[in-house]
Order: C-alpha cells, then sequence, then structure tokens
C-alpha cells in the first residue's frame, strides 16, 4: 500500500518533467530560428560576406551532429540530469554570447560562430535527451505523448519568427540584442525545471544496447533511413517556402516568411497535437503511411504547379504530412528496441540531423544547376519522400513480422 501511494505521487511529479521538456523543445526552437532572422541584419552591420553568413547554418547543424554521437557514447555514464541542465545552461550562454561577442570580439563574425556553437550544444542536448526523459515517464499512451513533446519545437519556431517580428516592427531591428537577452530567459528558467523534476533513467546503467548492437538490426537500419529522409524532406521544403510565398503573392522576404516557414510549421504542430489528443484512437503506422502520400503528393503540387499559389498551397500542407515522421519513428523504434537506451535516441536524432543538412543542400544545388528554377529542384527532391513512403512500407511489414527486441 505504501508503495503504491508513493507510486501515485511520483505520477503525480511527473508532469513538472513534461513542462521541463516541453520548454526544453521551446528553447531548441529559439536556437534554431532567431538567429536566421538576423542574417542581412549581419551582413549589413558586421559586414560578413553572405558566404560566411551561410556557414552559420553549417556549424549549428554540425555541432549537433557532434553532440549526437557524444551522447551515443557518453550520456549514460554522466546521467541524465545532469547532461540535460548543462543543455539549458549552453542555450541560455549561447543566447547571451549572441547579443555581446560579436562587439567584444576584434572580428564579430568568430563572436558569432562561438555563440552558435554553444547555443548548439545545448540543441543537440536537447534534442537527444527529452525523449527518452519523456519515453522513461510513466505514461499512459507513450506515442501520443512524444507527438504533443515534438509540438512543441513547432509552435516554439512559430513563436520565436512571429514574436520576434513583431518586437523588430515595435523596438526596431537595431534592438536584437534585447530581444536575444530575453530569449536566453527561457532557457535560464528551464535549468531550474530540470534541477528539481523527477527524472527516471531510461535502462539500467549499462544495460542498454551498443552503437554495434543496433546496427546489426535491419530494423533500425530501415528507422535510420526513415529518420534521414523525414530531415531531408521537412528541411528542403521549408527552406523553399519563403520562396514560394514570396512568388505566390509578391510579399516581403519578412512576410514571406511568415507566410512560408511560419505556416509550414504551424501545419506541422497541428499534426503533432492531432496525433498527441487522439493518439489512442489512432494507429501510428496508418497515420505514418497517409503522410507519406501525402508528402508525395505535396512535393509533386510544388514541383509540377504552374500556380504559384498552388505550389505554395504544397509547401504549407507538406509541413503537415512530415509532423508525424519524427516522433513516430522514435515511437517505433522504442517499442521494437526497449533496451536502446541513450544510444538509439542519439544515431536516429543524428540521422534526422544528416538529413536536415544535406537535404536543402542537394534540392538548392540543383535549383541552382537548373538556372535558378525552384521547380525542377523539388522535382528532384520528390526522391527524398519517395524513398521515405518506401522506407514506411518496410518498416510496417518487418514491424508486423518482427516480434519486440527485449534483450541486447
Amino acid at each position: 500500500m505504501i508503495f503504491k501511494c508513493r507510486n501515485s505521487i511520483k505520477k503525480t511529479d511527473y508532469h513538472k518533467t513534461k513542462i521541463a521538456c516541453y520548454m526544453g523543445f521551446i528553447t531548441q526552437a529559439i536556437a534554431a530560428n532567431f538567429a536566421p532572422l538576423l542574417f542581412l541584419k549581419f551582413h549589413s552591420d558586421y559586414h560578413i560576406s553572405l558566404g560566411n553568413i551561410a556557414l552559420i547554418s553549417t556549424f549549428f547543424f554540425f555541432t549537433q551532429l557532434l553532440v549526437d554521437l557524444f551522447c551515443a557514447k557518453f550520456v549514460d555514464h554522466i546521467g541524465y540530469r545532469v547532461c540535460i541542465i548543462a543543455s539549458e545552461i549552453f542555450s541560455a550562454l549561447g543566447l547571451l554570447g549572441l547579443a555581446f561577442l560579436p562587439d567584444f570580439l576584434p572580428d564579430p563574425f568568430i563572436g558569432i560562430i562561438c555563440s552558435v556553437i554553444v547555443y548548439a550544444i545545448g540543441s543537440g542536448l536537447i534534442e537527444v535527451l527529452c525523449s527518452p526523459i519523456i519515453e522513461a515517464c510513466p505514461f499512459e499512451n507513450k506515442e501520443a505523448t512524444m507527438s504533443l513533446l515534438h509540438s512543441f519545437y513547432c509552435w516554439g519556431a512559430v513563436g520565436t519568427i512571429l514574436i520576434s517580428s513583431l518586437f523588430f516592427l515595435i523596438f526596431g531591428i537595431d534592438n536584437w540584442k534585447w530581444l536575444a537577452v530575453i530569449w536566453a530567459i527561457i532557457p535560464a528558467v528551464n535549468t531550474y525545471n530540470f534541477m528539481t523534476c523527477p527524472i527516471e533513467p531510461l535502462v539500467d546503467n549499462g544495460s542498454g544496447m551498443g552503437i554495434k548492437n543496433l546496427f546489426s538490426r535491419p530494423f533500425f537500419w530501415v528507422a535510420i533511413c526513415l529518420m534521414i529522409c523525414s530531415g531531408a524532406s521537412e528541411l528542403a521544403m521549408a527552406q523553399w517556402a519563403s520562396a514560394y510565398a514570396e512568388a505566390a503573392l509578391g510579399l516581403s522576404k519578412a512576410l514571406g516568411d511568415l507566410a512560408g516557414p511560419c505556416m509550414f510549421a504551424v501545419t506541422m504542430g497541428i499534426s503533432r497535437i492531432i496525433f498527441g489528443k487522439y493518439g489512442e484512437q489512432l494507429d501510428l503506422m496508418k497515420f505514418m503511411g497517409g503522410s507519406g502520400i501525402l508528402c508525395v503528393v505535396c512535393y509533386l503540387l510544388a514541383a509540377l504547379s504552374s500556380s504559384p499559389i498552388i505550389g505554395l498551397i504544397g509547401c504549407i500542407a507538406c509541413g503537415f504530412s512530415v509532423g508525424i515522421m519524427w516522433p513516430g519513428t522514435i515511437s517505433i523504434s522504442s517499442k521494437t528496441f526497449p533496451t536502446g537506451g541513450t544510444a538509439m535516441f542519439s544515431l536516429l536524432a543524428m540521422a534526422g540531423d544528416l538529413g536536415g543538412s544535406i537535404g536543402p543542400g542537394i534540392v538548392g544545388r540543383i535549383t541552382q544547376n537548373a538556372g535558378n528554377n525552384i521547380r525542377i529542384g523539388m522535382g528532384f527532391g520528390l526522391i527524398f519522400p519517395v524513398i521515405l513512403l518506401f522506407m514506411l512500407f518496410l518498416l510496417y511489414r518487418k514491424k508486423s513480422t518482427q516480434p519486440q527486441i527485449s534483450k541486447h
């Protein structure tokens, strides 16, 4: 009886863990979306070349990839609480550094890059650790909870774009450093949340499947490929949504960002909210399958439609189609490999980041070689959702024939 009482009190306390992880994903969204809003400001104020400006995103994603690898090897030994608290501290310090380091260092570009690397470390830790922290909590419907968790990245991205745009409109973009300091408050506050909330280990120390063991499973390779294609399909389309908005509606770059990437994030968040709310009534594999088909249709609209408006609709709807892929793949992998541990979450995150890095680059290169024809670039980018759909088919077949793996 005493054990049951203690257990029920603990379950109530896990609501704090959920809130902390929600704020963690909002922090990650701020880290990923705030600096790109200032690229042209950096270019004009600090006289940084556009080529070097492009390196800011490269350093951000490359740092996240390195953090993913670090987590796969060392987080279980260091401990989840220490690492997730560190993620918030790094995020806050990086955002504060963005406000001050460019003026303090002789080369402003070095100051920006140092700040980006610091908050990218925090972002990478959040990306890897929040999912297993939630997975280890005793919630009823893990798949729906995971989808709801990942929706907070989308709402964080929307909030970052909208609030930053409103701030620039009211106070002027010259005061962007104050906004960077304001954004740093969120991870600073969340540091306390992670210090005080209950955190359980996903598996006993030393009992998780190793990297070698995971890669020996064909099912895991399918999940890795699905994550790569999910990241590529998501980021390749999101990057070009602004261009479609500008072409379709004749909007400025700022308004194009709101109508394109911002609406893309909204539909992606809606997809995750729907599964988060009605996950118990929905079949995850069927939801992912339908989303995969929609993703292919969206890319076809963007590539083949002669109407910019229809192309823009395809871009925006694509957000809904890719919304479930990342959290859905994590949920299926967690069920298939219950002892996958941190290594599994780290490798899946690394695969998603890899896809998010190469997808936009490939589409951009094809577009450039085709005389800046975005539709041809999107036509080539169709390969990502097609492979994604094929991986979903393999995932469905393997899931229906392969028993759950409980031993490592």
